[in-house]
Order: C-alpha cells, then structure tokens, then sequence
C-alpha cells in the first residue's frame, strides 16, 4: 500500500544500503519505518491534514465529543416549542431572539438578515360544507386532546397551505388520487372534465404545490387536500394520542408556492432586502409572480370522508382505491355539491435569518456552513425544530473547545433559517444577498431540518462530502445498539446507502443555485407532520423517549464541520465525480433508450469522464506527496483551498434548466413535476420526462463541458503542488 508515497520508497533504498553495513543500523532504520508507517496511516485517515496536524485534530475530535451535553437538546427543544410559531409572527421573533441569545452565549457573533416577503402569517378566513344533498360544515382543525395539553393552545389555527388562492366556490366533485402529473393525464384520458370543479386529492406522490399547479391547469375551480388513512392513518397503526399515525382530526399544513424560482415570490433571483432600508429591490406586480388564483385548503381524512363517501360515480382505476371504507370514485355526481371558501390576504412580512459565527483562526475566510430552518407550521417539535435543538447544543459545545484554546482554522457559520415553511425562503434569499461571498468562501453547506426526528439515521450529500458522512458515523456510538452510528446505518450492507439531494429545504439554494457542496442528513422517525400534533409531547412520547439522538447526531455533525474546519487542504472526496457521473450517465442512457432504441450515448461526456479519471488520480498523489512531505507554504495552502472550492461551480451553467433558470447547476436539481424527488442529471432527466431526444446532443456538449472544465482546474492545481 505504500509503493505509491515517494518518502517511502526513499526509505527502503536506504534500507538496503544500511544492511550492507551493519544490523544494528539496520534495526535502527526497521524501528523509524515502523514509526513513519504510523504517521502515514495516520495522516491517510485524516484527509487534508499532514500526519503532525492530523495528531492534533484526533485529540481536537475527541475532546469534542466528550464536550457534548446531552441534556441540552431536551432543554432547548422544549423552550422553541412552547409556542406555535409561523414565520412572521411574533411568536417566531420571540424563537429567534431566544436562538440568538443561546448562540451569543456560546461565544458567536450573531447577525440578523431582514427581508420582506410578501406572504401571509395565517389561514385568513376559509371554510368547507357540503352544500347538497345535505348542508354540512366540515372540520378544519385537530380535536383538543385530554392526553396532550399542548392541542388546547389558543392560538393554533385551522388547517390552511400558505399561498392559496382566494375564491369562494360551490361546486361538483372530482377525486385525483395524489393529484400528480400522470394523475390529471389520466383524469383526461378517461374523458372525466374538470373545468369548474372542486378536485379533491389526497396527500402524496409530489409537493403539494404541484398538485394545485395541476389543478388549475386543468380548469379546477378549487383544490381540497386530505391525507388519506392508507398512507398514514389507522392502516398504518394506532393513532394519536395511542399511536404516531395521524387520526381523523390531524390535518398537514403546508405551502402550495410552485414557482420556477425560489424564495420570495416578487424578487426572483435577487434578496427581498427590507422596503425601509438604504439598497432598494425591484419588485415585480403580485400578478406577475404566477401564484395560485383557485382556493386550496387542506382536511382531514375526518371530514374528507364526508365528501368521499357520498361520491357516486364512476369507480377509480387500481392504485386510486384510499384506507376509507367507501369505494372511491372519479366524480361525485351532480347531487353532490361541495363549498370552498378561502380569503387569505398576502402582504409585505418581515423575516429574519439568525446566522452566528466562529470566526477560523487560521482561515477565516473560508466557510462552513450549518442550518436549520426555525419557523413551523405549529410547534414543529420534529419538523423543523429538533434540527435546530441540537445545533443550538452544538454551538455551546463548540464554544466550549474556543475556551479551552481549540478554536476552528475555518469559520464556522451556524445559521437558522426563516420562512422556509412558505417555500424555502429565507435561505434562498441569503443565497442571493451572499452570492458572491459564497462563490469565494463556502466550503460546504450542511443541512439539518427535523435532523432529529427518531432513531433512523440517514443522510443525502453531493460526490465530494460523501466520505466525510461515512466516516464521521464511524466516530459516533449509536445509543441503542453497541454499534456505531456507521454500523447501525449500513445493516447487512458492506456500505450505507446516500441518498442524492432532492428538493423541499433549505440546501436548495447552496447546492442547485450556486454550486456549494452540500449534504442534508440525521435522524427520522415517526412523525405528525405539520400537523397542531407535533408537540414536545408527541416528541416525548413517540420519537425518542429517552433522549440521546439529540447528542448522537450532534457529535456527527460536530465532528464533520471540525474535520472541515482544522485540516490544512480541505478534505474533499474528489475521487467521487468521475465514479458518480459515470453510474448516473449510465443511468439515464438505459432511461433514454426505452423511448429511442437508436440512441448510442453521450460520447462527448465519456471521453470527458475518462480525463477527469486520469487528472484525479494525478491530484491524488500530488497532495499525498505534498501533504506526507509537509511543504506546503500558507501561502500555497490557501491557493489550493481557492481552487479546490471552484471545483463545484464547474456544474454551475448560467443558461440553468429550462423548466428554471434559477435552477443553475448541471448536476443536481428538484424534480420540476414533483417538487421533492431528486434529479441527478437535470437536464438530461428533464428530457426523459418529455420522452425526447430532441436535445440530446445539446447537453451532451454542455454536460462534457462542465466535466472538462473540473478535469482541467483538477490538472492546474495538481501541477500546482508538483
């Protein structure tokens, strides 16, 4: 294993000189190999770090993890959880201040970034009644339960998705199971109109903002989202309070922004800076922004039953049958006549990210960046709030290693994120004011949002931070098992699976926008998701009882932003591009080949690939040379960190997709007709969506020449160290 290191090929010429000479120098030169093998593994398990720096970093992590307090995530969750706290509200301004105070506390420096989103803080006024054949008001809100005292809060609200149109409207009925794409295209394929009506659909299957988009596209005259007990009601279990899973009563909120763009509606790709300050944002006209016009509310599987059970037309396809005992229907007849009322005002909202700093002191100006989002849709005990629990805990315990004289070389950025429920705002928002800073200093982005949600860990990351994931779960003892968090993660596997980021939070804009490494990961369980249900009871109660996952995923994620943060060359996996492109490219010419049996491939993007092999395997042993000999300068350090944070932007395409052009980067985007699933190869995934082949050899040429231009910076720095 050790042929490939120049030194110790040095060293055994050296060897065999000395045996000609005399044992004793023999034995002497047997004992400095064994030492310098040592050193050697050392510095190999640290990547980045040189064998002395890698010693220290290895005392650095672990009295980091002994610094880890688990009691403060259970103190922390339950203060941001007293209150329901949307963004924009006071309740949320009162969850911030808390945050910025913890964090402050802890030694950072804190800063408030302002925007103003025109958005709405509340359901407004909404209703639901079946009008024929019987009058009956429909209920929009979670039952008050005896065992949970948090569902008697006065200021929880009905259900209601942010975004919706406003209208009222009687009308008949229309069932589109989960209201995706294939789901409207079949509707009009069994000649079932809907023009004029209300479509009722049930949770699942894509965003619920596609399923408005859907909708009204069609001609529906209004939208009624339910969450249906086949996917997660009685037919998944007990329901709360008994059981996890969502009774008649719970209702998931949610926003239905289904723009090509993210954040703040009226200023696409630029910050929504506050109206009152001294930079001043063009906004475009509310009507200019494509937002939803048809009133969309959400219901329970409790009253969505009243609508459902008295449906008589045709019966539905296979895979369309609901848990309800009713047979489910395509209409509902004309005796069955629906009201939906919605008056939700939108207007100018202020917002607030809370970003806190441990300035690096060697790097300073190189970023680590962890979030969370803080603003839920109630308590949000899981969703987002154990995520930003436990990094309000690992910010303390950071600033207990600067006290003890084991600051971080890089900086690292804690931030929490505001008005992410309405649509990913506030981080995409700083993305934009930040663009520039972030193109020069991001190192990567980690992303927590509900990172505590139970005892199933997991994690999504891009090609380069991959191996940071896996092997920072070896460090970490899961508390259930006698296994590590690693082990726990992979099961019978040799490897755990990592997933590819996707849409639906906050490392949207980091990673899609403006081409910062970025992974989303932790702990998932059960859930009452955005429903009033989602307490620091039902957490107490159902997700993790004992409360050691908090801690557990904090020491992850402490141990990979320290691992960033100290090493002299940032430990990016860079080995990982060629092996990914090469599986997703292999991936998505089987997928273009069901619908065009001629086509051959991308020969342009293979020869790319096959450079980009060649130019890695050359980096490689330019930064084990340089890093085993120790001769980097500073000066030479922090020009191989500037090229090594440009490697990402070679994804980034100006042009971006085109279903988006906010949507920047070649490599990773949100499935534009799903909202959540993650499109590896967007451009080429956007293609197979329409089954054409029309542009095919178009991104052949930009997709080899986004891997030219990694292959190339790769070579220039490798020829740099050398």
């Amino acid at each position: 294993m050790f042929a490939k290191w120049p030194i110790f090929r040095e060293l055994k010429t050296t060897q065999t000189m000395m045996l000609e000479n005399s044992r004793k120098k023999y034995l002497q030169l047997f004992a400095l190999a064994a030492l310098m093998s040592v050193s050697l593994v050392s510095a190999q398990n640290y990547g980045g770090y040189t064998a002395s720096s890698a010693k220290k970093q290895e005392a650095v992590e672990a009295e980091f993890l002994k610094t880890v307090d688990f009691s403060k995530f259970k103190e922390h969750l339950k203060k941001l959880t007293e209150r329901p706290h949307v963004a924009g509200t006071t309740a949320n301004k009162e969850v911030a201040d808390y945050m910025a105070t913890v964090m402050e506390n802890a030694g950072m420096d804190v800063e408030l970034y302002p925007y103003d989103i025109y958005m709405s803080t509340s359901g407004g006024n909404s209703s639901v009644e079946l009008v024929t054949p019987h009058r009956m008001p429909l209920n929009q809100q979670e039952d008050i339960l005896e065992e949970d005292k948090f569902s008697a809060d006065t200021t929880l609200e009905k259900g209601w998705n942010a975004y919706s149109g406003s209208g009222d409207v009687t009308s008949t009925v229309v069932y589109a199971n989960y209201g995706t794409k294939e789901d409207f295209e079949k509707l009009e394929e069994m000649g079932v109109d809907m023009k004029g009506k209300i479509v009722i659909a049930r949770y699942g299957g894509n965003f619920r903002g596609f399923k408005a988009k859907f909708a009204e596209q069609y001609g529906a005259a209004g939208l009624i989202i339910y969450t249906d007990p086949a996917d997660s009601g009685y037919m998944k279990g007990l329901v709360y309070p008994d059981g996890h899973n969502y009774n008649e009563s719970a209702i998931q909120r949610g926003s239905v922004l289904t723009l090509d763009y993210q954040g703040d509606p009226l200023t696409p790709f630029e910050p929504a800076l506050p109206l009152d300050g001294k930079k001043k944002v063009d906004r475009i006209d509310p009507t200019e922004a494509a937002l939803h016009t048809i009133p969309v509310l959400p219901l329970p599987y409790g009253s969505a039953k009243e609508i459902l059970g008295r449906m008589q037309g045709k019966v539905v396809p296979n895979g369309w049958q609901g848990g309800l005992p009713y047979t489910y229907r395509l209409e509902g007849g004309e005796e069955l006549t629906v009201r939906l009322k919605v008056d939700q005002p939108k207007n100018y909202v202020r917002v607030n990210n809370v970003v806190g700093t441990f300035k690096g002191s060697t790097y300073p100006d190189e970023w680590i960046i962890l979030g969370c989002h803080y603003d839920a849709w109630a308590f949000g005990a899981t969703d987002p709030n154990s995520g930003t629990a436990m990094l309000l805990s690992l910010s303390e315990s950071i600033g207990k290693l600067i006290k003890n004289g084991n600051g971080p070389k890089r900086s690292i950025l804690i931030a929490h994120w505001d008005a992410e429920e309405h649509g990913v705002i506030g981080s995409s928002e700083w993305v934009e004011q930040m663009r520039d800073e972030l193109d020069a200093k991001a190192v990567a982005y980690l992303n927590f949002d509900g990172g505590v949600s139970g005892k199933n860990f997991g994690a999504s990351s891009s090609p380069s931070l991959k191996n940071l994931v896996t092997q920072m779960a070896k460090k970490v003892d899961y508390p259930y098992t006698d296994k590590t968090l690693f082990d726990q993660w992979r099961g019978d596997k040799k490897e755990p699976r990592i997933g590819n980021l996707g849409g639906g939070s906050d490392h949207i804009g980091f990673y899609m926008h403006v081409g910062v490494p970025s992974l989303s990961g932790g702990a998932g369980g059960p859930t009452l998701y955005h429903t009033n249900y989602d307490s620091f009871h039902f957490y107490e109660t159902f997700v993790d009882p004992e409360f050691k996952m908090g801690g557990t995923i904090e020491k992850w994620t402490g141990l990979m932003a320290l691992r960033m943060a100290n090493a002299e060359v940032i430990p990016y996996d860079v080995d990982r591009y060629a092996v990914d492109l090469k599986g997703h490219f292999a991936s998505a010419v089987e997928k273009i080949k069901e619908f065009d049996e001629d086509f051959e491939g991308f020969d342009k993007v293979e020869k790319s690939i096959a450079v980009l092999e060649t130019n890695t395997d050359i980096l490689d042993k330019a930064l084990s040379r340089a890093l085993t000999e120790g001769t980097l300068s500073k000066k030479e350090i922090k020009s191989v960190n500037q090229q090594l944070i440009a490697l990402e932007k070679s994804f980034i395409d100006e042009r971006g997709m085109y279903y988006g052009s906010w949507y920047k980067s070649l490599y990773a985007s949100t499935d534009p007709f799903s909202g959540y699933a993650s499109w590896i190869l967007p451009g080429l995934e956007y293609e197979i969506s329409l089954a054409s082949s029309d542009r095919l050899e178009e991104w052949d040429q930009r997709y080899s020449a986004a891997i030219e231009s990694l292959a190339n910076k790769i070579l220039v720095l490798a020829q740099s160290i050398s």
